[in-house]
């Protein structure tokens, strides 16, 4: 199985956010990321893990049932 790895500026462009943004999680380490010598890739599956770790489900605000 081969794994799919997506540059920085790939990476952002996913996820709708500035690069800045991006290497701040990988500088943090609060995202998985693999360096190649001087490159840094992050992993398809671990940027969506990433995304839906934040995930907030919507609250009800009605009556129980």
């Amino acid at each position: 199985m081969s794994t799919t790895y997506l540059t920085v500026e790939e990476t952002a462009e996913q996820m709708n956010v500035p690069v800045r943004f991006v290497r701040r999680l990988v500088e943090e380490r609060r995202i998985a990321f693999h360096r190649f010598g001087r490159h840094v890739r992050l992993a398809v599956a671990d940027v969506d893990a990433f995304m839906n770790a934040g995930r907030v489900e919507p609250h009800s605000y009605g009556r129980a049932a």
